[in-house]
C-alpha cells in the first residue's frame, strides 16, 4: 500500500470535502505529517478519516466522534486505525449515552435485546475495507497506466 497521501488523494478516496479535511486538521481531529505547507496523510490517518466519515454519515456529531476516539484509546490502548484494521468485523453500538465496541455477533444481539432504548450500530470495519480497496484499486490502475506509458516510450525511442 501507498505510504502517504496528499489532501487531494484523501478527498478522492473518502468523499470528504477539502474544507472539512482542513478544518479537522486545524482542530486536531486528524493529525497528518507536514512537508513544507503540504499535509501528508498515512494509511492510519486515511483509515481514521474513513471511519470518521462513516460515523458522520450515521449522524454522529464531531464531539461524538471525538468521544468514540478517546474511548477506543482509553479502553483498548489502541488507536482507531489499529482496532478496525484487523480482519474481524468491529461494530460500534451506542444508545446515545453508552458506547459498545463488539466483534461478536452474540454480544451485539445481547446488547440489542437488553437495551431499553434504540441502538445505533455502525460496522467500522466496512468503512476501512472500502477505503483500503479504493487505495489498492487506485494503485493498480496507476501502475497499469505507468507501465503502458513506459512501453509507449520504449517504442518511440
Amino acid at each position: 500500500m501507498q505510504d502517504s497521501f496528499l489532501s487531494h488523494d484523501v478527498i478522492a478516496l473518502t468523499g470528504i470535502t477539502a474544507r472539512q479535511l482542513q478544518w479537522w486538521d486545524e482542530r486536531g481531529v486528524v493529525k497528518p505529517q507536514r512537508q513544507g505547507h503540504r499535509r501528508l496523510y498515512s494509511i492510519e490517518n486515511l483509515t481514521e478519516i474513513a471511519v470518521i466519515c462513516e460515523l458522520r454519515r450515521k449522524g454522529f456529531s464531531l464531539q461524538g466522534v471525538r468521544k468514540v476516539m478517546r474511548y477506543l484509546e482509553r479502553e483498548l490502548g489502541k488507536g482507531l486505525a489499529e482496532i478496525v484494521g484487523r480482519n474481524s468485523d468491529v461494530h460500534l453500538l451506542t444508545d446515545g449515552k453508552h458506547l459498545y465496541l463488539e466483534t461478536s455477533a452474540k454480544q451485539i444481539v445481547d446488547i440489542l435485546k437488553n437495551s431499553s432504548q434504540p441502538i445505533l450500530g455502525v460496522c467500522l470495519s466496512d468503512a476501512v475495507r472500502q477505503v483500503r480497496a479504493e487505495v489498492v484499486a487506485r494503485k493498480a490502475s496507476t501502475s497499469v497506466i505507468a507501465s503502458a506509458e513506459r512501453r509507449r516510450a520504449r517504442r518511440v525511442s
